[in-house]
C-alpha cells in the first residue's frame, strides 16, 4: 500500500477529494479504530436480538474497520462509491491475509448480500447523503438487509442552527515516516437549505518532501427533531439508545440537541 508519490513543490495546494489520496485519510482516521471496533463489539452484544457474526459497513473508506472486524473473526461486507478507496482496502486486506467482500455501491443504493446482525456508518459519512429521498432510501436499503433485531450504528454530528461561528478541527498523525495533519474548517449550518460547506486542508510531509491538498465538499444538516422525523419514514428501524464519539458503552445519552457528537443504535423490527 505504497503512498502516492509527493508532490516536487512544497508549497503547492492541489484541489482534490481526499478520497482521491486513501493513504493519507487511513492515517488521520486509524487512530480511533480499535476503540470503535470494540464498541461495535460491545453493541452487538448488547443491544442486538440477533446473535450472529455478519457485518455491513456502508461507506466503508480505507477499510480500516472491514479489516478490523475481519480480524476479529467477522463476516464483513463493506461498501464505497469511490474506486480509490476499494483499491486501496483491498490491498490492506491481501497485506494481513484476511477475508472480507468489498463492494463498489453509493450509499443510497440497495445494499448487497444479508442478513446481517451489525450495520455500522461512522465519522458522519451518512451526512454525503444531501437529499432528504437519498437519506430515506439509505437507511430503508439497511433495514433491508439486517436481520430481524439487527442493529445499525449510526455516527455523525448534529447541527446548532443558532450558531454563527465557524467551526475548525485539527489531527495530527503519523505512520512510518509520513506525517499528515488535516484541518477541517465547517461553515455555520444554514436551516434553509440544511446544507453546511466545509474545506479540509491536509498537509503530508514525507521526508523533505511537503504535499498539500484542499478538498472542498457539502454536508446534510440534522437537529434531533429533523433526524427523528427522517427515521420515522422507515418503520422497520426504531431507535433504541444514543451515545458519543467517546465509545463508551456504558454512557448512554438522550438523544437532543445537546448531543452534538450523535452515536446512535437504530434496532430493525421483530417482524418488519
Amino acid at each position: 500500500m505504497a503512498p502516492p508519490r509527493p508532490h516536487p513543490s512544497p508549497t503547492a495546494v492541489e484541489t482534490l477529494d481526499w478520497y482521491e489520496t486513501p493513504h493519507y485519510y487511513d492515517i488521520i482516521f486509524d487512530e480511533d479504530t480499535q476503540l470503535e471496533a470494540d464498541f461495535l463489539e460491545d453493541a452487538l452484544e448488547r443491544y442486538a436480538l440477533s446473535r450472529g457474526k455478519r457485518i455491513l459497513e456502508p461507506g466503508c473508506g480505507s477499510g480500516r474497520l472491514v479489516a478490523e472486524m475481519a480480524a476479529r473473526g467477522y463476516r464483513v461486507t463493506g461498501t464505497d462509491r469511490s474506486a480509490s478507496m476499494l483499491e486501496y482496502g483491498r490491498a490492506r486486506l491481501r497485506e494481513k491475509d484476511l477475508r472480507a467482500k468489498l463492494v463498489q455501491a453509493d450509499m443510497q443504493a440497495p445494499a448487497p448480500g444479508g442478513p446481517y446482525d451489525l450495520a455500522h456508518c461512522l465519522v458522519s459519512t451518512f451526512k454525503y447523503l444531501l437529499r432528504e429521498v437519498d437519506a430515506q432510501a439509505h437507511l430503508q436499503s439497511v433495514a433491508n438487509v439486517l436481520a430481524p433485531g439487527g442493529i445499525y450504528v449510526l455516527g455523525f454530528h448534529l447541527s446548532d442552527y443558532s450558531t454563527k461561528e465557524v467551526d475548525h478541527e485539527h489531527w495530527e498523525q503519523s505512520r512510518g515516516r509520513t506525517h499528515v495533519t488535516c484541518d477541517i474548517e465547517s461553515q455555520p449550518p444554514v436551516r434553509r437549505t440544511r446544507l453546511e460547506s466545509l474545506r479540509c486542508v491536509l498537509k503530508v510531509r514525507e521526508k523533505d518532501a511537503l504535499r498539500r491538498t484542499e478538498t472542498r465538499w457539502k454536508f446534510r444538516t440534522y437537529d434531533a427533531a429533523q433526524f427523528r422525523k427522517l427515521l420515522a419514514k422507515v418503520p422497520a428501524l426504531e431507535l433504541v439508545a444514543a451515545h458519543d464519539f467517546l465509545y463508551e458503552i456504558d454512557e448512554v445519552m438522550p438523544f437532543d440537541d445537546e448531543l452534538f457528537d450523535a452515536l446512535l443504535i437504530l434496532r430493525k423490527r421483530k417482524g418488519a
